[in-house]
């Protein structure tokens, strides 16, 4: 199990070794493992919830490394929101099939341009993610 200061200092490493200005922080009511908020520029992480999401992905792979990887997904989203100015009203005011649309494509942004900054030797794991997290999403 990793522990707050754990992810912390995961992030961190990250964020500077790609010289990226976000913050981020606990959330401990945060639903999900991690989440990126373009408002302000945060990761936020429950560090309960990224635990209990390691256990469901079930890879290969050391812990430090599957928090790097849901990190590098989340820096996906703020590269998303860097390069395209979604209309982020769709999200609270559109159609069904819109919000839909739109969700799909800034999450399939999201793990492109994380991908973009992942290591050689994580790439393959990333990957793996990235279809287990699609199949629980999909509750298979």
């Amino acid at each position: 199990m990793l522990y707050i200061w754990n992810i912390e200092r995961i992030i961190d490493s990250i964020l500077k070794e790609n010289n990226l200005d976000i913050n981020y922080e606990i959330n401990n009511n945060l639903k999900a493992p991690m989440s990126f908020n373009v408002s302000t520029n945060t990761i936020s992480f429950n560090y309960l919830q990224v635990n209990g999401y390691m256990s469901k992905i079930r890879i290969k792979e050391t812990e430090e490394n599957l928090v790097k990887i849901i990190t590098y997904h989340e820096i996906g989203y703020y590269l998303t929101f860097k390069k395209h100015r979604h209309d982020l009203r769709t999200l609270m005011y559109g159609e069904d099939d819109e919000v839909t649309a739109l969700q799909s494509e800034i999450e399939t942004n999201a793990w492109e341009y994380g991908r973009k900054l992942v290591p050689e030797d994580l790439l393959d794991s990333y990957d793996q993610v990235r279809e287990r997290d699609s199949m629980l999403l999909q509750g298979l």
